[in-house]
């Protein structure tokens, strides 16, 4: 499937950028597609800029920044739509950069995957989750984890003091 996109996409891009060109002309077309690239890469600096912000708004108050990251790999997936030439992916690309359809799209995404990431006690879309964890070597709770309110340390710490000679 991700084969054929890379195969499919350019051509109905090639195929668009024929049609718009002969619509209103080649070097307008060509004006248009950089326009829509220096556009949308000046947006993706203010969006950037704006979600790194909140990241660390929310690392300051004790809180995990995880929409914020999954944020910023929706913006840099943006970036790259955006750099590339045509008008289809100039479109997802802008989709991308604004923010209520970008969160929106994040939530599509996380609502249909299969695997959530928890830290600390919050999921990447919000929700609360708890650890399980299972004590190494402890056949008894094989198949029954631990409930627990914060991760344990697996394995063993050795502690002690060392000195580096050279």
């Amino acid at each position: 499937m991700p084969l054929l996109l890379f195969i499919i996409v350019p051509l109905i891009e090639l195929y668009l950028i024929i049609v718009v060109g002969g619509a209103i002309g080649a070097l307008w077309t060509v004006l248009l597609v950089i326009l829509t690239a220096v556009i949308g890469v000046s947006l993706l600096r203010i969006q950037g800029m704006s979600t790194l912000t909140r990241a660390q708004k929310n690392m300051a108050q004790g809180q995990i920044p995880a929409m914020e990251m999954m944020e910023g790999i929706a913006l840099a997936v943006a970036g790259v739509l955006l750099i590339t030439p045509g008008f289809i992916t100039d479109a997802i690309g802008f989709l991308f950069l604004l923010p209520g359809s970008r969160q929106a799209i994040i939530r599509y995404i996380l609502a249909r995957s299969s695997v959530q990431a928890g830290f600390g006690g919050q999921s990447i879309n919000g929700q609360s989750k708890q650890y399980y964890q299972q004590k190494p070597g402890d056949k008894s709770s094989q198949n029954k984890p631990t409930k627990s309110n914060s991760p344990k340390k697996v394995g063993r710490t050795i502690e002690g003091e060392y000195r580096r000679e050279d």
